[in-house]
Formats: C-alpha cells, sequence, structure tokens
C-alpha cells in the first residue's frame, strides 16, 4: 500500500512537470543560452528517469535516460540546440506522457512499444554533428489521458468539487443574510447590534473572498499549452509564427477553463492554418517574414474576455460570400444584400469551410459553429473582427455566473435593478433646464454631448419597455463601459452601491441578452442584473458608438495613398438617396417639431437657444419640390461664420470614415461632386451655397436694425435715468 501511494504521488508531480515542460522546451528553443531554463527542464527529467528506475518501468527509464543525457550535453555546452533536436526531445516527452497515462490506467507501460524514437534519440546522441532525423509521427496507445492534476504540496489537500460548489452556495446565503443585518442595522439606534453588524461584514466579506478563490483558476492552464501547440503547427506549415500572451494570471472558474479549452484550441488553429501567411506570401505583401498570434484574456463589465488576434491575411468577405452560394448555404441575391461585416460572420454557419482540401489541420467542415455553440453553451458570446490584409480578431465574452460581485442599484420603471460595478465609468446628474436640454439626436439615437464629444444614449425604460416614472427637471445618466466603447444608461434613479450574489437566470430566460443574472436583494426583494453589453446592442448605443469612436479618430496624412479619410455625414433629401458633408463642419443634429417652425421674412425658422435658426429644406434648394410634410424635422445645424443655419433633411442616415479620392466633379448648384462614401457613391452638398440660400446678402439693412435698436436702447435709458 505504500508503494501504491509513492506511486501516485510520482504520477501526479510527473504530470505537473510534464505539462510545464512544453512550455518550457519552446522557451528554450527561442532562447538556448538560458541557463536556468536548461536546468529546470534537466531536473525533471532526471527526477521522472529516477523514480521510475525504482518502480521497474524500463522503457520509460530508457526514454527519459537518453533525453537526459542530450539535455546533459546541452547544459555543459557540447552541443547545441537546433529545431530538429528541440523536436526530438519534445516527442520523447510526448512518449513519457503516453506511458505515465497507461500506468495510471493500469498501472502497465501500454502496448505501443516507442522502438522508433528511442532509435532515433540515441542516433541524435551518438552522433550530435550528424544532422537528427525527423522524428518519427506520434504513436497514441489507446488509453485514457491522465486526469489533469492542480495541487503539488503535502500542505494541499484535495476537495471534491461538488463540496466547492455547496459551499459557495452556503457563503452567497450568508451574503445575503448579512446585507439584511446591515439594512436593519441602518434604521435602528443601537450601538451593541452596530458592534455586531459591523463584525459579521468583516468576516463575512473575508469568508466570501477565500471560498471563492477556492474555484478560480488562472488561464495560464490553458494557455500553456498553445506555445508547444504554435510551436509544431508552424513547424508542420513551414511558418514562422509567434505567439504572444497576455492576461495569463486573469482567473476565472474552474468550470469554465475546461469549457473554453476546446473551442480556443480550434481558434488558434485556424489562426495558425488560414490567418497568417507563408513567409514568402507575407513578404510579397510588403510584412515581416514572421506572423503573430496574441492571446489576451481580461476582466470587463463582470465578465471574462478571451481575445485571439492574428496579423495574418484576414477573411475576405468576397471568398465567404462565393463559398457560402456554392455550397448552398444562402443564395446569391441574400448574400449581395449583407454588409462586409455580416458577411465575415456567416463562418459561423454549420459545417462552413474554406479549406480546400482535407489535412490532419483543417477542412473536415467542423469548424467555427461548434466554437460557437460550445461557448453559447455556457452562456457566452463570440465575435468576430476582421480587416483584410491586416489580420482577425475573435473576442470571446464569458458572462457572469455564481459569483459575488460589486454593483450599483438603479430604478427605472418602478423597477429595481443592478449594473455591474465593473461596467461603470462615470455618473452624470442634470437638473432644470439642462436636464431637459441635455439630449440630442444623431440617426434616431439619443446622444448627450460630454466634454465636447458625443456620447450615445440608451433609456432603460424605453430598451425594457417599462412606463416612465422620472422627475422631468432631473436627468440621471450611468456612463457604462463595454469592448472600449461608452454609452450613457438613462435611468429614473440612482441609489447605492452593494455586494450582490449572482444567480443564474433560468433556462427558459437564457435568451433575454438584456440581463446578466439576478440577486435578492437585502429587503428580500428580486434585482435583475443587466447586462450592458446586450442593452447597448438592443438599443443600438454600441453601434453608435462605434460610428462616433471611428469618426473621432485621427485621419490619415494627407500623403496617404488613394487620398485622405474623411469622416462624413450621411443624408437622404427628396430623390438625392446619398448626399455627404464632412462631419466636422456639423456643429449638431436636431430634431425640430414642425409644430415650432414659424415664418419670418418668408423663410422657415425656429426659435433655437435664444435666437432664430433659419431652416432650409435641401430637397427644395436642389430640386424644386419641398420634402413630404412630418411631424418633426430631422435639421443638420450648419455654422455660417457666426450664423446657425437648420438644413432640413429627409433623414440622416449614417456616420461613415472613408477614403475620399478623385470626386467626380458636377456643375449643379448645390453639390460640389460626387464620390464613393460608405460603400457607394455619394453627391457632395454645398454647404456654403446653401447657406447664402438661407441668409442671402443683407448686411447692410442687417446693421441699420442693430443700429436703430441700439439707438432705442439708449433712449429707453435716458428716460429711466430722468
Amino acid at each position: 500500500m505504500q508503494d501504491a501511494d509513492i506511486l501516485q504521488e510520482f504520477l501526479i508531480e510527473s504530470a505537473e512537470n510534464l505539462t510545464r515542460l512544453d512550455h518550457e522546451m519552446v522557451e528554450l528553443e527561442r532562447r538556448p543560452l538560458d541557463r536556468d531554463l536548461l536546468a529546470s527542464i534537466f531536473r525533471t527529467i532526471h527526477t521522472i528517469k529516477g523514480t521510475c528506475g525504482f518502480f521497474g518501468y524500463q522503457r520509460l527509464e530508457a526514454i527519459a535516460h537518453i533525453a537526459e543525457n542530450i539535455l546533459n550535453e546541452l547544459r555543459n555546452g557540447t552541443r547545441d540546440l537546433d529545431t530538429p533536436l528541440a523536436s526530438l526531445l519534445l516527442a520523447a516527452i510526448d512518449a513519457i506522457k503516453r506511458i505515465l497515462a497507461s500506468i495510471e490506467v493500469n498501472q502497465t507501460e501500454g502496448e505501443v512499444f516507442e522502438q522508433g524514437l528511442l532509435s532515433d534519440l540515441e542516433h541524435a546522441w551518438k552522433h550530435p554533428a550528424a544532422a537528427a532525423p525527423a522524428p518519427v509521427a506520434a504513436q497514441v496507445a489507446e488509453v485514457s489521458p491522465a486526469p489533469a492534476r492542480d495541487q503539488d504540496s503535502h500542505s494541499t489537500l484535495r476537495v471534491d468539487v461538488g463540496l466547492l460548489d455547496r459551499l459557495m452556495n452556503l457563503v452567497g446565503e450568508l451574503v445575503l443574510t448579512r446585507n439584511q443585518v446591515l439594512q436593519y442595522n441602518a434604521a435602528q439606534d443601537d450601538t451593541v447590534l452596530n458592534g455586531i453588524a459591523h463584525r459579521l461584514n468583516l468576516i463575512t466579506a473575508e469568508l466570501q473572498e477565500r471560498v471563492m478563490k477556492t474555484r478560480m483558476q488562472p488561464v495560464s492552464r490553458i494557455f500553456n499549452q498553445f506555445p508547444r501547440m504554435v510551436r509544431d503547427l508552424a513547424t508542420s506549415l513551414n511558418k514562422q509564427i509567434t505567439l504572444e500572451i497576455e492576461g495569463a494570471e486573469t482567473e476565472l472558474d474552474r468550470t469554465l477553463v475546461e469549457a473554453i479549452k476546446d473551442p480556443l484550441t480550434h481558434i488558434v488553429r485556424n489562426s495558425c492554418d488560414h490567418g497568417i501567411e507563408s513567409p514568402e506570401e507575407r513578404q510579397r505583401h510588403g510584412k515581416v517574414a514572421g506572423g503573430r498570434l496574441c492571446l489576451r484574456a481580461f476582466h470587463e463589465g463582470g465578465q471574462v474576455n478571451i481575445e485571439i488576434a492574428d496579423d495574418g491575411a484576414g477573411i475576405d468577405p468576397q471568398r465567404i460570400r462565393a463559398k457560402v452560394v456554392e455550397r448552398g448555404m444562402r443564395s446569391a441575391e441574400q448574400v449581395s444584400r449583407l454588409s462586409d461585416r455580416e458577411a465575415v460572420n456567416l463562418v459561423f454557419l454549420p459545417g462552413f469551410s474554406t479549406a480546400q482540401a482535407v489535412t490532419k489541420v483543417s477542412g473536415r467542415g467542423v469548424g467555427m459553429d461548434v466554437v460557437r455553440t460550445h461557448i453559447e453553451g455556457i452562456g457566452g458570446t463570440v465575435d468576430l473582427l476582421s480587416r483584410p490584409g491586416q489580420g482577425t480578431t475573435v473576442l470571446i465574452r464569458i458572462p457572469l455566473t455564481l459569483a459575488i460581485v460589486p454593483g450599483l442599484l438603479v430604478n427605472a420603471g418602478g423597477e429595481r435593478f443592478v449594473i455591474p460595478q465593473l461596467s461603470l465609468h462615470e455618473l452624470i446628474r442634470l437638473e432644470g433646464d439642462a436636464a431637459r436640454a441635455a439630449i440630442e439626436y444623431v440617426h434616431e439615437t439619443p446622444v448627450f454631448r460630454r466634454r465636447n464629444a458625443l456620447l450615445p444614449l440608451a433609456d432603460l425604460c424605453h430598451v425594457l419597455q417599462l412606463p416612465e416614472k422620472r422627475n422631468s427637471d432631473e436627468l440621471h445618466i450611468v456612463v457604462v463601459q463595454v469592448d472600449g466603447r461608452r454609452f450613457g444608461l438613462i435611468v429614473d434613479a440612482i441609489n447605492d452601491s452593494e455586494e450582490i450574489v449572482v444567480k443564474p437566470l433560468w433556462q427558459q430566460l437564457k435568451h433575454l441578452n438584456c440581463y446578466a443574472g439576478a440577486t435578492i436583494m437585502g429587503d428580500g426583494g428580486i434585482a435583475l442584473i443587466l447586462d450592458v453589453s446586450g442593452i447597448g446592442l438592443r438599443s443600438g448605443a454600441i453601434v453608435l458608438s462605434g460610428q462616433i469612436a471611428r469618426a473621432a479618430e485621427p485621419t490619415e496624412p494627407a500623403g496617404t495613398p488613394g487620398g485622405s479619410r474623411r469622416s462624413l455625414l450621411l443624408l437622404r433629401a427628396g430623390g438625392f438617396r446619398r448626399l455627404a458633408v464632412p462631419l466636422g463642419t456639423v456643429a449638431r443634429l436636431e430634431n425640430i417639431p414642425a409644430a415650432q417652425v414659424e415664418f419670418a421674412a418668408g423663410r422657415s425658422v425656429v426659435q433655437y437657444r435664444g435666437g432664430v435658426l433659419p431652416l432650409v429644406s435641401v430637397a427644395q434648394m436642389l430640386e424644386g419640390v419641398p420634402s413630404p410634410a412630418t411631424g418633426v424635422l430631422q435639421a443638420v445645424v450648419y455654422r455660417n461664420g457666426a450664423t446657425d443655419i437648420g438644413l432640413v433633411v429627409d433623414e440622416i442616415v449614417d456616420i461613415v470614415e472613408e477614403t475620399v479620392c478623385s470626386p467626380f466633379p458636377t456643375d449643379r448648384p448645390g453639390l460640389l461632386g460626387s464620390a464613393v462614401a460608405g460603400g457607394l457613391v455619394a453627391d457632395f452638398l454645398d454647404l456654403d451655397w446653401l447657406a447664402q440660400s438661407a441668409v442671402p446678402a443683407g448686411s447692410g439693412a442687417l446693421a441699420r436694425l442693430e443700429a436703430a435698436l441700439d439707438t432705442e436702447e439708449r433712449l429707453l435709458a435716458g428716460e429711466a435715468a430722468r
């Protein structure tokens, strides 16, 4: 029985060391002169060799012994590490893993005899100057792999995951009880109760932190397997790929670590095979020969975000459209109506693949749809962004599961909601006239001018279809951030922050993307936890936020081939379906009720910000036909010198960023020319010409009017003085 315990400890320690050894070998290939790294690898193999000899596992001892001898020569500097030798050592590590897995299952070394590998190792050891032969193909034993081992110290104790789950649930109930006690204590004037509540709060907080840590694991547990995988793929595909890992210390629940392992593996393989080009192709396109693959993990908005980005060829939307039509997944008419981003996301269709032939890496038709299914199965989302010629980024978001997090309590429509504190950026409160005049509109979406920048708004009552129960003299805006994009959430009231226990939604409510879960409040009531990402998408605030962010980016230098990039506002007026104006010339976008329009000197005007705003119908000026009468006029406010002018259009279509080059000229009054904007040809408005039609040359008369008013003011002032 004692030998069995020693064997179990040996298997546990060896499994953990070999997992680390893969990563260290890849690093050693990059840094062959790192003596500390080489010493660590040597010690691991030496320990395995010595212990397996004690148990009489001769094949395992033979492989480890020759690998140890080669590593010793590397350590002594009598030979150099090259790619074939590194591949041979990695093959030896794989063989050791297979034998150890067999030993754990049935206490034998398995039926697969590693004679080919032993011969290659002996040849490499005895003939260090000769080129090492390519390692034989891996022979996989028909045994189940050994389960992953998490701890290797005698100071630790393995605990069943079910017990940890139960303990976590109990701590959650304790937190709810603590909140109830604190809420009751706040309404009392009892010093004894106050002391007890304070002590309970401290103990609960520490217990909560400790128990949560028992289920958390760093994503390095998954990330550490990818250096070896990327190295092997790059070798087999004759590519040069550098893997960068960021945020490996980011922690998440152990069940999620296991759930995302296969999807991440598939995406990394896709990036190496389909994404990053061969060195020759990259150099033909002006890139460096070596490709770059980045794995990044981080917490944001109460979610764990994992980003896989490469600088490869990207995804060609036209090729995706053609493949989808060729495979009969969509009709040519359907794909022609899709935007480039929508076309790229067709890769998530079941069975879709662009591979020309089935290889050991890809082409089996089991693709990104499986990735999406796995991620959505744990309540997450997958987003794909691609820039042809620049690369592809896959962003996986894993939502909140059972956890205890700080949140901000808000009210909307008479209901209480919780916004995870990780999503919060800023709180804004306006009163009186400032509250009533704060909201403007872009593309039918409300925006707030915040520090000279437009902040898209989403009204929580409108998004959730709740009755408004707010004071019209107050405006409460919660500024939240999702994936680097900010928008404001209009609520009825903002309350205090509080630590909450996140309970997952019922299976029947999983489709509601506006909620990330629910919680029980201190008074026993239920409050839903908002998914700010889902609310932003549902309201359109995130989409507009992305458009505004792109419009705010600096343009490229004027010498950029093909012309400089411009932020453009696209409009529709009368028969002109696509009109464009530079966004920088636009002061504001306004929705003006038709009932407020008045007439002065035969022209349409409206009282605007303490003055008179002349209105010009763009359709009337360009075609001589007025726009159809509507209840609300959409106007683009244009600053002409010191005067604001409202250009009335039928619709504000979009904000785009385009490279405007070689405009097609025109002699039509009111237009400057035509060029491509937003993927289609647009006519550019001559704003100065439109402004002159609204405010004709009459500055002399205007000056006389101002002089007369000044004279009257002086006379009235004199009468008052007498």
